[in-house]
């Protein structure tokens, strides 16, 4: 069952920064049609600061019915409108997608691609990617590039899709974390800080081909 008009969602967003994903916000849905909710900028639980969110940025949603249970969905940003205020539009779930267990996974998926990087100091390396979704990706750490947290990146992606097609995707990423392996290898989470909406919607369509992916397994 889809919430209705003016329902209130409670909503994480993904991030590669576990602090930031645990904070919660609620929105009400203004608007929908066939494929899409329209909901209010989200505001942070206990506060009235607003949060901004960005094109293909994933989410994490709950609402509850009458009867007290609540229902939960992922899902994504998709547009803006401008009415009497700003709304946002993300992508309504499928109904079989909408389970009463929460299922933290947001639209992450593993691969294995090329990303090429070059740091502040003008250093340059090229690096694997562990994971990646809208909103950032995680690298296996290079011997060639010392990075921190806070550090900014500019990065260029190859991504190959089903129809062997390959297309290259440039942003600006910021090391937000950094986490070491067993192996003594470190893996490097970074956050987009500078994308244009065309390149993240390269890396989200890559993403979809990749669960559909694992789904056919």
């Amino acid at each position: 069952m889809y919430p209705k008009i003016n329902e209130i969602l409670h909503i994480q967003i993904a991030s590669a920064d576990e602090k930031e994903e645990s904070k919660e916000y609620k929105s009400r849905i203004a608007d929908l049609d066939e494929h899409s909710f329209l909901i209010e900028v989200p505001m942070l639980q206990g506060s009235s600061r607003l949060k901004r969110l960005y094109f293909g940025e994933e989410l994490s949603i709950y609402y509850m019915t009458d009867d007290g249970v609540r229902h939960y969905f992922n899902t994504y940003v998709t547009g803006f409108e401008e009415d009497v205020v700003r709304l946002v539009r993300i992508r309504k779930p499928l109904p079989d997608d909408i389970s009463k267990i929460q299922r933290r996974s947001f639209l992450r998926v593993h691969a294995n691609l090329e990303l090429a990087i070059q740091a502040e100091d003008l250093t340059r390396a090229v690096a694997m990617t562990e994971d990646i979704g809208g909103g950032g990706l995680s690298i296996y750490g290079e011997p060639k590039l010392t990075v921190a947290e806070g550090q900014k990146l500019n990065c260029w992606l190859l991504i190959p899709y089903r129809n062997s097609t390959i297309e290259h995707v440039a942003f600006e990423a910021e090391v937000v974390r950094i986490q070491k392996l067993e192996s003594g290898r470190q893996i490097c989470m970074l956050k987009f800080v500078q994308i244009t909406d065309s390149e993240r919607q390269k890396i989200i369509k890559f993403c979809f081909e990749r669960q559909l992916d694992y789904r056919t397994k």
